[in-house]
């Protein structure tokens, strides 16, 4: 009797299972159960499930990392699977090389998970949203060269702002590879600053026709721009993350090129207006330069006045001060050496002097002191 051990019927099970073609590269349509995702390692275990089996399912934390959604427990998906055993358990299991959310409820949770995982980020965060600026010379448009929204924008744009150039980067707006086709276009007009604006979206459709729109990396890179960006994403009941996470939303392709320009008419009129409110201020302000003019010179004159009376004043006191008025009065002052003689008693005998009179001076000698001296 030829026996086996464990080992070897576990390692024999495992190789027929791998040598299987059919079992290397398999859809399941499932619903996934007892989801768990390994914090250290980021591996995910759960089971696939319909309603009368299930089997035991590994996704490696390469294949997780990579998923634009995180599994929940009831969701409906497609699982791209290579089946194989885990030999030392002997366990039947998959392994999960890819995963598709199936239906609406599943498409709807993969929305949901993305625009927590984005509004964490801050990305739809009101207070970072740029202003669209008032008068853009440069207007950027990223949609399908194919599709009706271009015509639309550049009626609208020519219409109401015919003075701004319009840059049309063209992108594939739906299907697979239309989210990187947006992003390209985006940031091929925001680099380098060639627009003051930019508009990106499309005409409406279905779900699956504007599901580009809703992508992460898009919402990523329209955040991430330094030009302001306008979404125009279908028609007024479908919100894509694109929407979310641009600076300002139109419900169509049209609305956005109304709000991405002003109206020539209405700026025209509104700098005429402003031209003859300047002109009025302008007016008001020299007539009430010319008022302060005549105050301040009126002021400054009878200041003048003032000053000149106080004046007039103090030279009359000066004057009646003088001593050259004391001298016109018959009066003279003796001076020796340059300096006044105040006393008789600081005068000898010999001594020059100086006698100066109102209208002159003469020099004398001091024959005897306390005696006047006759002029010398």
């Amino acid at each position: 009797m030829h026996t086996l051990s464990i080992t070897q019927l576990n390692r024999y099970v495992k190789a027929v299972l791998e040598e299987d073609s059919k079992l290397a590269d398999l859809f399941l349509k499932a619903e996934v159960s007892n989801f768990t995702r390994n914090g250290r390692s980021g591996h995910c275990y759960f089971s696939l499930k319909d309603e009368n089996s299930s089997v035991r399912a590994v996704m490696w934390a390469g294949v997780a990392s990579a998923l634009k959604f995180l599994p929940e427990d009831g969701m409906s998906v497609i699982a791209r699977v290579t089946v194989g055993l885990y030999e030392r358990d002997g366990s039947f299991q998959v392994y999960v090389n890819d995963l598709i959310p199936e239906g609406e409820g599943a498409l709807a949770a993969a929305m949901r998970q993305r625009v927590e995982r984005l509004s964490k980020l801050g990305v739809f965060d009101p207070a970072r949203k740029k202003p669209i600026p008032a008068w853009p010379m440069r207007v950027g448009v990223v949609t399908s060269e194919t599709g009706a929204a271009i015509g639309d924008i550049t009626q609208v744009l020519s219409r109401r702002w015919p003075v701004a150039r319009m840059l049309f980067c063209p992108a594939q707006v739906q299907g697979e590879g239309a989210a990187q086709s947006l992003i390209a276009a985006l940031k091929k007009l925001d680099g380098g600053g060639k627009c003051d604006v930019i508009i990106i979206g499309r005409g409406g459709g279905s779900s699956e026709d504007l599901r580009a729109f809703s992508d992460e990396a898009l919402a990523m890179a329209v955040y991430e721009a330094k030009t302001p960006v306008i979404s125009a994403v279908g028609h007024e009941m479908d919100i894509s993350i694109c929407d979310m996470a641009a600076d300002l939303r139109a419900p169509t392709p049209s609305a956005a090129a109304e709000l991405a320009v002003p109206l020539l008419e209405q700026e025209l009129l509104s700098l005429e207006r402003r031209e003859k409110d300047l002109q009025r201020f302008i007016k008001n302000k020299w007539e009430r330069l010319d008022f302060f003019a005549d105050s301040l010179y009126n002021i400054q004159k009878e200041m003048i006045r003032g000053k000149n009376r106080e004046l007039a004043a103090k030279s009359a006191l000066l004057d009646s001060l003088s001593p050259l008025r004391i001298l016109g009065r018959g009066y003279a002052a003796v001076f020796h050496e340059d300096r006044a003689v105040r006393s008789a008693a600081e005068l000898r005998e010999g001594q020059k002097v100086g006698i100066r009179f109102a209208d002159g001076t003469a020099q004398a000698r001091i024959e005897k002191a306390g005696v006047s001296a006759d002029e010398g």
